[in-house]
C-alpha cells in the first residue's frame, strides 16, 4: 500500500493536478481572507472558509477523476487486479494520496488565524475545528469522486459526473424545499430505493432472482406499511434525505459556532462506504 499511495502522491505533483488544487484553493481562500478579515475585521476565519466550498466542486473532481479511469483507459488496471496487494490497499493507497493532497491547503490554512489573532481578537477553537470539518467534507467528496472514477474509464465522464453530484449536494437543501411532503410522495420515494438497491444488487451479482425477490418483498412490505399506518410516510423525503445535506455540519461550525458530533460520524462513514463501493467495483472487474 505504501508504494502505491508514494507513486499516486508524486503523480499528482508530476502532472501539476495536485500543485494547481492546492494553489487555486489558497489563492481563492486568501482573497476571502483579506477582504473579511483584514479589511473588514471579521474576526472568524471559518466564516472565510464557508466561501471556499465551492472550490471544491471543480478541484475535488479535478482531482479524483483520473484515479481509476486513467488505468482503466490505459489497461494498467490489469497489473493491479492481478498484484499480490489486496484490493482494499490499493485503493486505500490511492484515496490516502488524494487525502495528502487535500491536507496540504489546509495545514496552511492553520497559519490563518494566528494572523488573526496578531491583530486583535480571534477564535481559535472554533477557527481549527472548521478546518478540520472542512478537511474531512474534501475526505467525503474525494470518496465520492473515486468511485465515480471506478466506473468509467473516461476520464471526462469521471469529472461530469463527480461535479454533477456535488453540485447536487451543495444545493440540496433549496432541492429539497421542493419536494412534497405527502405519504403517496414518500410511498413512492421507498419504491424508487428498493428499485435502485435490487438493480445494483444484479449489477454486483448477476443474479435476477435475489434482486427481484428484494424489490419484490421490499414493495409488498412498504405497501403494507401505507395501508396500515400512511402517516409513517409523511415527510418521509425530507426527514430522510435532509440528513445528506452534508454543508450543514459545516456550515453550524461557520455560522452557529455549533460541532455536530453526528455530523462528523456521517462524514467518516460515508468515506468508509464510498471505499468499500471503490473496492467492490474493481472486484467485478476482477471477476468478470
Amino acid at each position: 500500500m505504501l508504494a502505491i499511495y508514494k507513486r499516486e502522491l508524486r503523480s499528482y505533483f508530476q502532472s501539476m493536478v495536485g500543485c494547481v488544487f492546492i494553489a487555486f484553493l489558497i489563492v481563492f481562500t486568501g482573497i476571502y481572507f483579506v477582504a473579511y478579515n483584514m479589511n473588514a475585521g471579521y474576526p472568524y476565519f471559518s466564516y472565510t472558509l464557508s466561501g471556499s466550498l465551492i472550490v471544491f466542486l471543480v478541484g475535488i473532481p479535478l482531482l479524483t477523476m483520473r484515479s481509476f479511469s486513467e488505468e482503466r483507459r490505459n489497461r494498467t488496471d490489469q497489473l493491479l487486479l492481478t498484484a499480490p496487494v489486496s484490493l482494499g490497499k490499493v485503493v486505500s493507497g490511492k484515496y490516502l494520496a488524494m487525502v495528502t493532497v487535500i491536507a496540504v491547503p489546509n495545514v496552511i490554512f492553520c497559519v490563518f488565524p494566528l494572523m488573526i489573532m496578531s491583530q486583535g481578537t480571534s477564535y481559535l477553537t472554533v477557527d481549527y475545528i472548521s478546518i478540520g470539518v472542512f478537511f474531512l467534507l474534501g475526505c467525503v467528496f474525494a470518496a465520492i469522486g473515486m468511485f465515480i472514477s471506478s466506473l468509467t474509464e473516461s476520464q471526462i465522464i469521471a469529472f461530469i459526473g463527480t461535479f454533477g453530484i456535488l453540485l447536487i449536494l451543495y444545493m440540496w437543501n433549496g432541492i429539497l424545499s421542493m419536494l412534497p411532503g405527502t405519504a403517496l410522495s414518500g410511498l413512492i420515494f421507498v419504491l424508487i430505493l428498493l428499485t435502485v438497491a435490487a438493480f445494483y444488487i444484479w449489477r454486483m451479482t448477476g443474479n435476477a432472482v435475489i434482486s427481484g425477490g428484494v424489490e419484490v418483498i421490499g414493495a409488498v412490505a412498504a405497501v403494507i406499511v401505507y395501508a396500515v399506518r400512511s402517516e409513517a410516510y409523511e415527510n418521509l423525503l425530507t426527514n430522510l434525505l435532509g440528513r445528506l445535506a452534508l454543508a450543514d455540519v459545516f456550515a453550524d461550525i461557520t455560522t452557529n459556532s455549533i460541532v455536530d458530533l453526528t455530523g462528523i460520524a456521517l462524514y467518516l462513514s460515508i468515506i468508509a462506504v464510498f471505499v468499500f463501493l471503490t473496492v467492490q467495483s474493481i472486484q467485478k472487474r476482477r471477476w468478470s
